[in-house]
């Protein structure tokens, strides 16, 4: 049974509902330091560990390395290394998180 805290004390007799926003809050920060995957709208890709975003969407990368776009679609040619980057919302065309780092993260492990 779910525990409310009230201005009187704890009380055990009501149950109260999770927030969609919440839930959504809870499953963002068990992406923390997890390593991403993101592709731009100029066609490049920023890979690095996840540190923050806001509520503008922009994304905070750590270790961050960016992989141009090739013509040739075999060869991603070398990566430069940005360090800590920025990426701006509105750039985002998409994000993959690696699969290895789910396993611990609930909600997003194999199991679900």
């Amino acid at each position: 049974m779910a525990t409310m805290i009230e201005e009187n004390g704890p009380s055990t007799h009501e149950q109260y509902q999770v927030s969609p926003s919440y839930q959504a809050r809870q499953k963002l920060e068990g992406l923390l330091n997890k390593n991403m995957k993101i592709r731009m709208t100029d066609g490049r890709t920023l890979v690095g560990l996840f540190l923050c975003t806001d509520r503008d969407c922009n994304v905070i990368l750590g270790s961050a390395q960016e992989f141009l776009k090739s013509s040739d679609t075999f060869s991603q040619g070398e990566p430069r290394v940005l360090g800590l980057a920025m990426i701006p919302g509105h750039h985002v065309v998409s994000i993959e998180v690696e699969a290895d780092s789910l396993e611990d993260v609930p909600g997003f492990g194999a199991s679900h």
